[in-house]
């Protein structure tokens, strides 16, 4: 089994590329959890004055915010961020 995901996207097998690959798999897994957080923290509106909370905010609302433009909130839901997690999939 490949390890590397992403490696058939990137012709070669240098070192190089693999580290490339690892360090945008890793990237996408800790923006994903990021995004998860989000929403948690969504449901406790308390918590959005927190400010060391903050910087997951300023991190993952403007992702957020592409697609929440595209899709508006259904019922008072908003679905954005399960477009988000599956883009970063």
């Amino acid at each position: 089994a490949n390890s590397r995901p992403l490696a058939a996207a990137i012709p070669g097998d240098t070192v190089a590329e693999g580290f490339v690959v690892t360090g945008l798999v890793n990237f996408f897994g800790i923006y994903q959890n990021l995004i998860i957080s989000r929403i948690l923290l969504s449901w406790f509106p308390a918590l959005q004055r927190q400010p060391i909370l903050q910087p997951i905010y300023t991190v993952c609302d403007p992702f957020l915010n592409v697609f929440r433009g595209v899709i508006p909130p259904i019922f008072g839901l908003d679905l954005s961020p399960i477009i988000a997690i599956t883009l970063l999939q």
